[in-house]
């Protein structure tokens, strides 16, 4: 993985420590460092000026834990030194701080010179965040720093009011205000208390008028180490017993539900579509209209549809009017034929990936709005880490436990907390979050992780570990003599559609009931069903002989259905049954109907079809539409679809940034070859940049050329300090100063020496 203590020698730079690394460690930093990677940089020295600048340093900062920012920070404080020197100050086991440095030499966070391993030069000043964060507060160590015998004795020989007052410094950052106090003084002439710090070195002289602690001296403080605390134990999750067969139970019940309820939504907006917002969201009304429909609160319902979305089932269209409506897309029909364990696997993975925030739904932005549903702004780049490693933990806790009531979850915030200590600051939310949506997809079972949950996480396969703990589908319902049928178990995804066209559902549990209602039966025959084939199905489906109440329901609803024809007249009903025509025409609600008898068998009316065939249904009859040549149609809604999203998959990155990786060592090892025979002196701004960065890194002087404000082209011997936003700080040699320099007025740059 990364590359081990280097020999005693040292490397002149960054730059040559790369060099001397293989192709499996340059390609780990560049997966490790992806920003590294793209573009591909033309040379190790590229590469290393890259490492080196303070943004890529705090991204990579951001992927350490606690305690490994706490070994970092210790070298920083150290200076240039030895594993086993920084392994007496860092308060862990020895092992513990020699992976960690391994880890950090591979992440070119930190690499051995000729003195010793050192930090990269931008690193302490991206180290922030205070002891939460890994950082203990210390500066680094003064160049001739006295050993800590020395140190202890100094202190020793303060005066009760030096030695408080130096408490007071550590305590509060280790910082001071100088005023008018001497300075080069002996301890002997020493006259006040600040005097006799500075006279023995426990103060030093900083910038701004500012006296600071060396290192050394919170090193004393601390008992010779940078902590006072170990920093290689993370935080303990806080666990209760509970049966794994419950908790796998109560997982599996949950994958199911979550399955049926989103098909039961996404057949619902096939032929009901939900209005699009103009941000491309979904409005608070139908967000709201949804819960109500699938009888789910409105955050677990923003929870179903964002997932919903994630997986591609789901996709915004133009309606018959143009507006946008979400609807969902192809992928939705070859999700419905999968077996559930795979429409599980499908929603949990997109799930798992999503950068989506809907745990946010509901509350209010920063401009006091309320988040709305599948709004694009709705996301963080944080969120799939979060989801991921909140799961991995999870993963540490044994089958029969889980986390206990109250506080598993702020033991886990903490454990995240201790992981990745300085990003986000949301990360609390997000755990949660992410508990409670695993807990609503069926990840996990009364807060413990599944077995599939599990094998999901690993990369693994979880289809046939659901699969081994959903009851298997059942083919048939007993139907009852009250005009109900229940379903012993979940019914096959074809008879479950069918059953759902002709009968309503009454409850839902371990066994589905149904009821049927004259309606229900309407709705199947609007649907294009025939008598013939609606008894057909009912005999196929029921274990019991089909009772007489509802086959006379059946054909009690054939007879009357299609009694009454509506037409265009604007609309017109007929019927051969004078007596039907009659009775509608003299009915207490029919004048609102516009209704005129013109004959016998047929009245007009001045309402639209459309609106005319659901104010009939409303008076209790079955009219059909009867088209032009006299034949009828069936009535149903076409079920609307929306074209898949195409949508970038985990997987197609990982391969895509592999390629990348690969291309980049290619690309570094022919720019070191070419290198190789080019000057020395750097005459392009990547060039120069990279030498300047090179050249912080070794402390080292080189000779600049450079444009003036008039235009006189100069140069100057410079030890460089700093290269940040396009300005070089460097000591100046022929003014003794410390002067900036812009970068790009600079021509060329030559190491000395």
């Amino acid at each position: 993985m990364g590359s081990g203590a280097s020999g005693t020698a040292g490397h002149r730079s960054l730059a040559d420590q790369l060099r001397s690394w293989t192709d499996e460690q340059v390609s780990f930093l560049l997966t490790s460092r992806p920003d590294l990677a793209t573009p591909a940089p033309h040379d190790f020295s590229q590469l290393a000026s890259r490492a080196a600048i303070r943004s890529s340093i705090a991204r990579a900062l951001d992927s350490l834990t606690r305690g490994e920012l706490s070994v970092l920070d210790a070298l920083v404080v150290a200076g240039q030194t030895g594993d086993a020197e920084i392994a007496t100050i860092v308060h862990a086991d020895e092992e513990y701080v020699v992976a960690a440095l391994a880890r950090l030499r591979a992440l070119a966070l930190a690499w051995d010179s000729p003195e010793g391993l050192r930090a990269l030069t931008g690193v302490a000043d991206c180290l922030t965040g205070g002891p939460e964060a890994g950082v203990s507060g210390l500066r680094p160590r003064t160049p001739d720093a006295p050993p800590p015998a020395v140190v202890a004795a100094r202190l020793d020989e303060l005066s009760d009011v030096a030695r408080a007052m130096l408490d007071h410094v550590v305590e509060h950052g280790g910082e001071a205000t100088a005023g008018t106090v001497r300075r080069n003084i002996r301890p002997e002439d020493a006259a006040t208390p600040v005097e006799e710090l500075l006279s023995r070195g426990l103060l030093v002289p900083a910038r701004d008028e500012l006296l600071v602690v060396p290192g050394e001296v919170g090193l004393a403080f601390r008992g010779g180490r940078t902590t006072t605390e170990r920093v290689d134990q993370p935080p303990s999750l806080a666990t209760a017993e509970r049966p794994a067969r419950l908790t796998e139970g109560a997982a599996a019940g949950a994958a199911a539900e979550f399955c049926r309820r989103t098909e039961l939504l996404l057949e619902w907006w096939s032929t009901r579509p939900a209005a699009a917002l103009r941000t491309g969201g979904l409005g608070v009304r139908e967000l709201k209209a949804a819960a109500v429909h699938l009888h789910l609160s409105e955050p677990d319902t923003a929870l179903l549809v964002e997932t919903a979305s994630a997986a591609g089932l789901i996709a915004t269209r133009a309606d018959g009017d143009g507006n946008p409506v979400w609807v969902p897309t192809d992928a939705f029909d070859t999700w419905l034929a999968a077996d559930l364990a795979s429409r599980w696997v499908t929603l949990a993975r997109a799930w798992l990936a999503s950068p989506r925030l809907p745990g946010l739904v509901g509350q209010r932005a920063a401009d006091d709005k309320p988040w709305n549903a599948l709004t694009p702004e709705l996301a963080s780049a944080l969120m799939p880490e979060t989801r991921a490693m909140t799961l991995a933990v999870l993963a540490e806790v044994p089958p029969g436990h889980a986390l206990a009531s109250g506080t598993g979850l702020p033991s886990l915030v903490g454990r995240l907390a201790w992981l990745r200590p300085r990003r986000p600051r949301s990360r609390a939310d997000q755990v949660a979050w992410t508990i409670a949506e695993a807990r609503a997809l069926g990840v996990t079972g009364l807060d413990a992780l599944s077995p599939y949950g599990r094998a999901l996480i690993a990369g693994d396969d979880p289809t046939p570990v659901l699969a081994a703990l959903l009851p298997e589908p059942v083919d048939h319902v007993l139907i009852q003599a009250d005009l109900t049928a229940v379903a012993p178990g979940p019914l096959e995804s074809g008879i479950a559609r069918s059953l759902q066209l002709l009968a309503d559902v009454e409850s839902r549990g371990a066994a589905t009931v149904y009821r049927f209602s004259a309606q229900s039966v309407r709705r199947a025959l609007d649907a294009g069903w025939t008598a013939a084939e609606v008894h057909a199905f009912l005999a196929s489906v029921s274990r019991t002989p089909v009772p007489q109440p509802l086959s006379y329901l059946v054909d009690d609803a054939v007879r009357t259905f299609g009694q009454l024809r509506v037409g265009y007249a604007e609309a017109f009903v007929r019927s051969d049954d004078e007596a039907a025509l009659a009775a509608l025409a003299h009915h207490p609600k029919a004048p609102a109907l516009g209704l005129r008898l013109l004959a016998p068998t047929v009245l007009v009316s001045t309402t639209p079809v459309d609106l005319l065939l659901v104010r009939l249904r409303e008076l209790g009859v079955s009219p059909v539409v009867e088209g032009p040549d006299g034949t009828v149609r069936v009535g149903r809604i076409d079920e609307m679809r929306a074209r898949t999203p195409k949508s970038r998959r985990p997987a197609h990155d990982d391969v895509r940034h592999a390629v990348q990786v690969a291309a980049a060592v290619r690309s570094l090892r022919a720019g070191d070859a070419a290198a190789r025979v080019r000057p020395a002196v750097a005459v392009s701004p990547a060039g120069a940049l990279s030498a300047l960065r090179d050249a912080i890194e070794r402390r080292a002087a080189v000779v600049i050329g450079f444009t003036d404000n008039q235009g006189v082209v100069g140069e100057r011997v410079v030890d460089p300090i700093a290269v940040e936003g396009g300005q070089l700080t460097a000591h100046d040699r022929t003014a003794d100063d410390v002067r900036t320099f812009a970068v790009h007025r600079i021509q060329r740059v030559t190491p000395v020496g």
